[in-house]
C-alpha cells in the first residue's frame, strides 16, 4: 500500500498516533497504584490485585494485559477494582498477603485472598475475579445442572491427563478406595501423591488444571542434569541448586547438599509452590547457563523461565540461613542477575561462539588449525597479493622510466661520438661545453 503524503495525510497519522496513546493512557487509568494506605482501605471493595517487582521480566509482560484487565472490568460495571502494588517497596504488606514469587495476582475478599495461578491471560485473569468474587457457595437448581457441573470437572480431568500422560500416570477412584491419612474437604477432588505426602488441587488457590499437574509433576528433591533443568522451566518454579563434587567426601560437599534436602523436607508447605530444590554434580553445565566460573561447592538459585540466576549474599550455616535467602529472593531484595535482555543476548552470542571454538580446539586441534587456519591463510596469502601488486607495479613503472631515459642519454652520446669522429676530434672534454664555442671549433 503507498504512504500518504502532504499536510493532510501527516495531520492524520499524527492523530492516529494521539488516539493510540490515549486508548493506552485509558487503560491505566483504570488499574490503581497501590500504597500503604491500601491495608487498611481494602475490606470497604473486592481487589483484584497484581504484587510484581519493578526489576521483574514477567511481571513487564503482564503489564500491558494488566491495563486491559483494568479498563474491561470497569467497562462491564464489575464491583472488582483492579489494582497493583509494587512488593518490593511495600514488602512489608506483600509479606501479610504471602507474596512469595514475581508477579502474584490475588483476589481479596473482606479477611480472604485468593491466589490466580492460571494462564496470565485477559480472558482468564477476568473470569477468574468472576468466579471468585461471587457466592461461595451456588446453588444448582436442577439434576441437569448439577451432572452438567460433574462432567466439567471430569473433562478437564480428561484433557489434563491426554496431554500429561508422557510425565506421569493418571487414575480415578472411589472415595472408600483412598487412603485413610487422606481428608478431603469436598469431592469430586483432584490429588497428586509424592514425597510421601499428596497434594490437592484447589481450583481458586492453583487456577488451570493442567498447569497445576505440570507444576506438581516433579518430586520436590531432585538430581538434576541439564535435560532436567530444561523441563522444569515448564513449570514457572525458581530451582535452588547445590552444586557440588560427588567424588569429593570434604564436609563442605556434603553439608550443603543436606541443607537443601532439610529445606526442600521440612519447609515444604512453604516452598513447594515456588521452588524446586535438588543438587548437580560438577558446574560444568552451570557454568554455560550462567556464563560465569562458579566455584565449587555453592548454591545458586535459577530461573529457567527467563535466565536469570540469584548467588549467595551470605555464608550458609544451616536450614535457616538458607530459608532467609530464599526469602530475600521472594522479598526482592537479593538482586537477579542474567536474563534475557538484549545487552545478555549479545553476550551470549559471543561466549557461545568462544565456547565452540575452544571445544573444537580441544577434542580435536588438527580439525581446529584446518576449520579456522585455512580461511585465514587464504585471506592472508590474498591481502598479501593486493599489497605486493601495488607495490611492485609502481616499481616497474619507476624502472621502466629510468631505463627510458638512460637510454636517451645514452643515444645522444653515441651520436655526438659519431659527429666528433667524422669531423677528426677527441671527445674530449667530456662535459657538455657551450654552444658558442662549439660553433667555433668547426669554424
Amino acid at each position: 500500500m503507498a504512504r500518504p503524503t502532504g499536510p493532510r495525510s501527516w495531520a492524520t497519522s499524527r492523530l492516529f498516533a494521539a488516539v493510540i496513546l490515549l486508548d493506552l493512557a485509558v487503560c491505566e487509568g483504570f488499574v490503581e497504584d497501590l500504597n500503604e494506605s491500601f491495608k487498611d482501605n481494602r475490606k470497604d471493595d473486592i481487589w483484584l490485585v497484581d504484587f510484581y517487582a519493578p526489576w521483574c521480566g514477567h511481571c513487564k509482560k503482564l503489564e500491558p494485559i494488566w491495563n486491559e484487565v483494568g479498563l474491561e472490568m470497569k467497562s462491564i460495571g464489575s464491583p472488582v477494582k483492579v489494582g497493583k502494588m509494587d512488593a518490593t517497596s511495600y514488602s512489608s504488606i506483600a509479606s501479610e498477603f504471602g507474596v512469595r514469587g514475581y508477579p502474584t495476582i490475588k483476589l481479596l475478599k473482606g479477611d480472604l485472598a485468593y491466589n490466580y495461578r492460571g494462564p496470565r491471560t485477559k480472558d482468564d485473569i477476568i473470569e477468574f475475579a468472576h468466579r471468585v468474587s461471587g457466592a461461595l457457595i451456588r446453588p444448582l437448581p436442577s439434576q441437569q445442572m448439577f451432572d452438567h457441573v460433574q462432567k466439567r470437572h471430569r473433562e478437564k480431568y480428561i484433557d489434563a491427563a491426554s496431554e500429561l500422560i508422557v510425565y506421569t500416570y493418571f487414575f480415578s477412584a472411589s472415595e472408600d478406595v483412598v487412603p485413610e491419612y487422606v481428608t478431603l474437604k469436598e469431592m469430586p477432588a483432584v490429588l497428586v501423591f509424592k514425597d510421601n505426602t499428596y497434594f490437592v488441587y484447589d481450583e481458586y488457590e492453583d487456577g488451570d488444571l493442567s498447569s497445576w499437574v505440570s507444576r506438581e509433576r516433579f518430586q520436590n528433591y531432585l538430581t538434576m542434569d541439564g535435560f532436567l533443568l530444561y523441563e522444569l522451566g515448564d513449570t514457572g518454579k525458581l530451582v535452588a541448586i547445590a552444586v557440588i563434587d560427588e567424588k569429593n567426601t570434604s564436609l563442605e560437599h556434603t553439608r550443603l547438599k543436606s541443607v537443601i534436602q532439610e529445606v526442600a523436607r521440612d519447609f515444604r508447605d512453604h516452598f513447594h509452590r515456588n521452588f524446586q530444590f535438588g543438587h548437580m554434580d560438577g558446574n560444568d553445565y552451570i557454568n554455560t547457563l550462567l556464563m560465569d566460573e562458579l566455584t565449587v561447592p555453592t548454591i545458586v538459585v535459577l530461573n529457567t523461565s527467563n535466565q536469570q540466576y540469584f548467588l549467595l549474599d551470605r555464608h550458609i550455616k544451616d536450614a535457616s540461613d538458607m530459608v532467609q535467602f530464599i526469602n530475600s529472593i521472594l522479598d526482592g531484595t537479593v538482586p537477579a542477575q542474567g536474563g534475557d535482555s538484549i545487552l545478555q543476548r549479545l553476550k551470549r552470542i559471543m561466549f557461545d561462539a568462544k565456547s565452540t571454538i575452544v571445544s573444537i580446539f580441544k577434542s580435536s586441534p588438527l580439525l581446529g588449525c584446518f576449520l579456522f587456519g585455512l580461511p585465514l591463510g587464504v585471506i592472508s596469502i590474498m591481502c598479501y597479493g593486493i599489497y605486493t601488486a601495488d607495490t611492485e607495479g609502481g616499481y616497474i613503472e619507476e624502472r621502466y622510466e629510468v631505463s627510458k631515459s638512460e637510454m636517451e642519454n645514452q643515444e645522444q652520446i653515441e651520436e655526438r661520438k659519431e659527429q666528433e669522429s667524422i669531423s677528426g676530434e677527441s671527445l674530449v672534454p667530456t662535459m657538455q661545453e657551450p654552444k658558442d664555442v662549439l660553433e667555433k671549433k668547426k669554424d
